[in-house]
């Protein structure tokens, strides 16, 4: 995926309000490809959904969004993370990769569909659904967020935006979820506390 391209070129004295702030607004927009369709989503609404998010995450730059397959996605995390595993979501800033950047590109956007797929099935929500929320977890990771790194802001920042965007339970929740729970599975219990509350 590269910087997107904006073929609009007004006259500022011929142009009028309205069109300039139509040409502004579409060159926010991003580009989304759906390689890989999915039910209830189309390319057009994923876009829609992506600049609200990156609007309330205050992530400035555009976003590009890539919904693809598990091979493909494991190719880029081998390629660019050197783990030879297909993952839900990747994200790469173009301040990595270009620290200097005009295009004002905030960065790239990859999704497993055949993930994203699986976890709204066990989750019990839409495939469609599923991919707006790895697209708001993708932005914050853009926007400079780190769930393993920082102390626990990114989750509470995604809880409420979130909520904002009328999405259910978020990534970070569910693998804390599955942690504690897995904890407390292999932790043995004190002496004593069989059977009590």
């Amino acid at each position: 995926m590269g910087p997107p391209v904006c073929f609009w070129q007004g006259n500022e004295k011929t142009s009028s309000q309205k069109t300039r702030r139509r040409a502004a607004e579409s060159a926010e927009k991003k580009l989304v490809i759906l390689q890989k369709r999915i039910a209830g989503l189309s390319e057009v609404a994923l876009e829609r959904f992506a600049l609200r998010a990156r609007r309330v995450a205050k992530l400035k730059g555009t976003v590009n969004v890539l919904v693809t397959s598990s091979a493909a996605v494991q190719s880029l995390n081998r390629q660019f993370r050197g783990k030879n595993k297909a993952t839900d979501v990747l994200s790469f800033s173009s301040l990595l990769t270009m620290p200097y950047n005009s295009s004002r590109l905030a960065g790239d956007i990859a999704i497993s569909a055949d993930i994203a797929v699986q976890n709204a099935h066990r989750m019990g929500h839409s495939a469609a659904v599923e991919v707006k929320i790895l697209t708001l977890h993708g932005i914050l990771h853009l926007a400079g967020f780190d769930h393993e790194r920082d102390g626990g802001t990114m989750a509470r920042t995604e809880l409420k935006l979130r909520r904002v965007l009328k999405l259910p339970v978020g990534l970070i929740e569910r693998e804390a979820s599955a942690s504690s729970l897995n904890n407390s599975r292999h932790r043995k219990p004190k002496a004593g506390t069989w059977g009590t509350r």
